[in-house]
């Protein structure tokens, strides 16, 4: 009986934990039904997200991308100043898709350690179109030296490749 009981428990956890993982990949990876390609080499698309970046973007990333002062460092409120988006910050480390997704719904209220993640950082979602939203990620891109944009473009080609 002790024994039955014990695979039992064993079995649970490891239920458990798979659904803790699935949920954890879902996040990291919204899969194959979302696919965004940034557009850095299109001008026409650079001119438009550089507009709605100034009208959007720029009061909190700077209007050179240089993000808030001091943005590693937490407030007194606990949340971070809004970081650059030129090649000095982390959002050349993110695929397009994961750009598309923090800027349309903003940030995960929580960390996959189950943590609030506190952020300034607004949803854009019934603001921008998708379209103004590839834009405007096209145009911080396009700032990108062009060794930052080669290393964000495998980035993209193996996470493609992964699918």
């Amino acid at each position: 009986m002790q024994r039955k009981r014990a695979v039992i428990m064993i079995g649970v956890g490891i239920a458990i934990g798979i659904a803790v993982m699935a949920g954890a990949v879902l996040w990291l990876d919204p899969g194959p039904a979302q696919s965004i390609e940034l557009k850095s080499g299109d001008t026409a698309v650079i001119a438009e997200g550089e507009k709605v970046y100034a009208a959007q973007c720029a009061a909190c990333h700077g209007a050179n991308l240089e993000g808030q002062p001091n943005w590693r460092d937490r407030g007194p409120d606990g949340r971070l100043p809004a970081p650059p988006h030129d090649e000095t910050g982390h959002t050349w480390h993110h695929a397009d898709v994961l750009l598309f997704e923090l800027t349309k719904y903003g940030p995960p209220k929580e960390m996959g350690n189950g943590e609030p993640y506190y952020s300034n950082m607004p949803a854009f979602e019934n603001v921008l179109t998708d379209d103004e939203i590839i834009a405007t990620l096209s145009y911080i891109k396009s700032r990108w030296p062009a060794d930052i944009r080669r290393r964000h473009d495998q980035m993209n080609a193996q996470i493609a490749a992964q699918r």
